[in-house]
């Protein structure tokens, strides 16, 4: 088999449809079946079962799929490694980033290294830090910018700290915490961030919010709150945009210090040596100087 008709067995393997895996490959239904009908004559076996409702890999048809994505594995690493013969840098660059982070800072950073280096494929996965961890434990991708102090052994690199606020139309300081008969808008996160949160609460006030609303996302926590509808508490990194229609005050912990999280870049020492890997390191960096 060509490097072609291994990306057609990936791709028909992803989709067990035949119309979608077409549509993914610009060709058409008929002329993807002929495909498959030769391929699995070379091979002299069914790699799908076809039914009405899609396709299913045979026993011997997941050996091969399975080779399939190994040869693509290979053929990809081989050509970047001649680009980097040639002092060019390309690939694919795999990243997996916080949610907040995607939104709020990752933008002009992405910006940047895409009109750096053109020949190099971004592809961005968003998600809860504890997702980002457990996918980078499975090598599932080559950079991960996670919320909090990382678990990781591999490579780790500190982007910035800010700080945690309230955000509220009409509260003027912490204490008035205690006489407010409106709801805590919070939104669906991390366990630990949602812990940090009620660990301060118990600090400061021996018992936690009475009223509570919670949301899917932090956007619409921020609009929530933006709104008088209650208050929320919120980082600093989302805050930016907000104008003094409502106020931020910051949080401190026992001891009079500020409340803040921190996000960190991991890397594994296998793709620390790709050179895309590197120099979109490298412009994290610069963008926080």
């Amino acid at each position: 088999m060509n490097i072609t008709e291994y990306e057609m067995l990936v791709v028909l393997a992803e989709e067990l449809n035949m119309r979608k895996a077409a549509m993914r490959l610009y060709v058409t239904q008929s002329a993807l079946s002929q495909r498959l009908q030769t391929i699995e004559n070379s091979w002299n076996t069914k790699i799908f079962f076809r039914s009405q409702r899609g396709l299913m890999l045979t026993p011997a048809g997941e050996k091969i799929v399975q080779l399939a994505k190994e040869m693509l594995t290979k053929t990809k690493r081989v050509k970047e490694e001649i680009g980097q013969m040639y002092g060019e840098i390309s690939g694919t660059l795999t990243l997996a980033v916080a949610s907040i982070i995607a939104q709020h800072w990752l933008p002009p950073i992405l910006k940047r290294f895409t009109e750096l280096y053109p020949n190099v494929k971004v592809s961005l996965t968003t998600g809860w830090t504890s997702e980002i961890m457990a996918s980078m434990y499975e090598n599932n991708f080559h950079v991960g910018i996670v919320r909090g102090k990382p678990n990781w052994s591999g490579i780790t690199h500190h982007l910035f700290t800010d700080r945690l606020f309230l955000v509220d139309q009409e509260m003027e300081s912490i204490e008035d915490l205690c006489s407010t008969n409106r709801p805590f808008i919070q939104f669906k996160s991390d366990s630990t961030y949602s812990l940090h949160i009620q660990q301060w609460w118990y600090e400061r006030f021996h018992t936690l919010p009475e009223r509570t609303v919670i949301v899917d996302q932090i956007e619409t926590c921020k609009q929530l709150a933006y709104h008088g509808i209650g208050y929320a508490i919120l980082t600093e990194i989302a805050l930016y945009h907000l104008d003094d229609k409502i106020k931020k005050i910051p949080l401190r912990d026992k001891n009079g210090q500020f409340m803040t999280r921190d996000t960190w870049l991991i890397i594994s020492e296998t793709a620390w040596q790709l050179p895309q890997v590197q120099a979109f390191q490298k412009i994290t960096k610069d963008f926080i100087r």
